[in-house]
C-alpha cells in the first residue's frame, strides 16, 4: 500500500514538473485532437478546450493565466504517458482523462461561455473593436 502511494506520488511530482514549465505547441494540440476519439461523452468539450488553446497560441483569443494553466494541464495530462491509469489499459485508461476534462470544464465554465460568444461573434461578422456588424 505504501509503495503504491509512493509510486503515485512520484507520478504526480513528475507531472507537476512538466506542467510548471510546459508551453503547448501545435503538435500537442494535434496529438490531443487525435486522442479525443477515445473520450466518448467528453469528446466535444475536449475539442472546445483544444480550440481555445489553439486560438490562444495563435494570438487570436486572450485567456487569463490561470485558465490557460488549467487548459495546458488538461491537454498535457491527456497526451502524457504519465497518467494515474495508463491509456494502454482498455477503457479504464481513459476514465481518468475524462474525469480530468470534466474537472477542467467545471473550473473553466465562465471562460468557455465567453469563448463560445467570441466564436459566435466571429461567425456573424461582428467587429468587436467598433461594436458593429460588418
Amino acid at each position: 500500500m505504501v509503495l503504491q502511494k509512493l509510486k503515485y506520488l512520484g507520478k504526480a511530482l513528475a507531472l507537476f514538473k512538466i506542467f510548471k514549465t510546459y508551453s503547448l505547441t501545435n503538435k500537442d494540440i494535434a496529438d490531443a485532437d487525435n486522442l479525443a476519439e477515445h473520450l466518448s461523452e467528453r469528446k466535444a468539450e475536449f475539442k472546445l478546450i483544444l480550440a481555445m488553446a489553439n486560438d490562444s497560441i495563435k494570438g487570436r483569443y486572450k485567456i487569463g493565466k490561470l485558465n490557460l494553466g488549467i487548459i495546458v494541464a488538461t491537454v498535457v495530462y491527456v497526451i502524457s504517458p504519465l497518467d494515474a491509469i495508463p491509456d494502454v489499459v482498455p477503457v479504464l485508461g481513459w476514465v481518468d482523462d475524462v474525469a480530468i476534462i470534466g474537472y477542467a470544464l467545471s473550473r473553466l465554465k465562465s471562460e468557455v461561455i465567453k469563448y463560445q460568444k467570441w466564436v459566435a461573434g466571429k461567425k456573424i461578422g461582428i467587429d468587436r473593436s467598433i461594436n458593429r456588424v460588418r
